[in-house]
């Protein structure tokens, strides 16, 4: 299913966390924190901000960092993701 953002969305594919500790112990689910960054997979055409139409800065591929509690969380084919506006977004994280 191809799924397209409207406006200044994103939707981004989350990155989990370890479930193994560096030391060998297993990561509970319940334990472990939802993620705050992932990979961006789609993105909208951007959107109108003082009645000037502003493009998003974000391109699929990006790796981003946001808020614990933002966007929605969702399922497309069996896979979960999040669809965040792009004043959620904190930043790019590179490297």
């Amino acid at each position: 299913m191809h799924f397209t953002p409207l406006n200044d969305r994103v939707l981004v594919e989350l990155v989990h966390a370890d479930e193994v500790t560096s030391s060998g112990l297993f990561i509970p689910e319940s334990a472990k924190e939802k993620p705050n960054h992932g990979r961006v997979v789609a993105v909208g055409e951007g959107g109108y901000i003082n009645g000037q139409f502003r493009p998003t800065a974000l391109k699929v591929g990006d790796t981003i960092l946001f808020g614990k509690f933002a966007g929605s969380l969702i399922k497309l084919d069996g896979s979960e993701y999040l669809i965040l506006m792009e004043d959620d977004v904190f930043g790019k994280l590179e490297g």
